[in-house]
């Protein structure tokens, strides 16, 4: 029975010629692709530039090439889709590569960077400002909740000392604020919880805690802020794993929790270099 969806995977899954090597399987793919990256790419990045990053994506994670094809294509248009640049060092979104046991295959999830959910709230037109930080066990750090919530946080000029925990801060273009504040304890609970990857071979809460402690607590605050349902949609495609494409990607149900059972592909530390 054909599909809506039927037009771009069968773009996507015809080759002229079967390429000997993964990776340059991949880019054959990646290249077919074109047309349909440029209808889902916002003004802000163009269609040439997502094209050259994803292409090096494949050349710096080899992994990502062995992964299931049609896994890798919906991450990538997902990140298209969003507007966000995957795997590059502004650090707005990531594709990785983890191993389902249940398929015996590789396959390709989309994470949000932290730099990308700042991102996306400012373009959703509602944020003026929003920041995040953490705070060591040698600054001047306080907080208080209630009918009049504060907050202060000076930054140690000397030795920070420990990570003690991350709180992140938005301002409203009408004039509404908040904050949320989250401990070392309360982050890695959340992250032990939630996150597929988290204390497993190579996870960005290995290389980058500090971001993921971040992006956390963004998360968290924003929920309490008056965003437009755009950026929630947006905010839901972070870690999924997708097996179909489509014009719309937010329609495609995250396989990630349902059918698969993930750790990190090996050898771990390639991924952790090379992202």
């Amino acid at each position: 029975m054909a599909t809506k969806n039927d037009g771009i995977i069968q773009k996507a899954t015809t080759a002229q010629a079967a390429p000997a090597r993964p990776e340059a399987e991949l880019n054959t793919l990646i290249k077919q692709m074109q047309g349909e990256i440029k209808k889902a790419l916002p003004s802000v990045i163009t269609p040439e530039r997502f094209t050259r990053m994803v292409l090096t994506a494949v050349r710096n994670t080899p992994k990502l090439a062995q992964c299931d094809k049609m896994s890798f294509l919906a991450a990538m248009m997902t990140a298209a889709q969003l507007g966000v640049e995957p795997n590059t060092p502004l650090g707005q979104a990531y594709l990785l590569p983890f191993w389902n046991s249940k398929r015996q295959c590789n396959e390709v999830q989309f994470q949000l960077g932290y730099k990308g959910l700042i991102d996306l709230a400012y373009r959703s037109g509602e944020v003026e400002t929003i920041q995040a930080h953490c705070v060591y066990e040698n600054d001047d750090f306080e907080y208080e909740y209630g009918l009049e919530p504060k907050l202060s946080h000076k930054p140690a000029k000397g030795e920070k000392g420990e990570f003690v925990g991350a709180y992140a801060v938005f301002r409203t273009k009408s004039g509404g604020y908040g904050f949320d504040y989250m401990s070392s304890y309360e982050i890695e609970q959340h992250a032990a919880k939630y996150s597929q990857s988290y204390g497993k071979g190579y996870s960005p809460w290995k290389t980058n805690f500090e971001e993921m402690a971040k992006k956390t607590v963004i998360k968290r605050v924003l929920k309490y802020a008056p965003l437009k349902t755009d950026f929630v949609k947006a905010v839901a495609q972070d870690s999924t794993i997708k097996q179909e494409l489509a014009a719309d990607m937010f329609e495609v149900s995250d396989v990630s929790y349902v059918e698969t059972d993930i750790t990190e592909v090996e050898p771990a530390e390639e991924a952790a270099e090379n992202v």
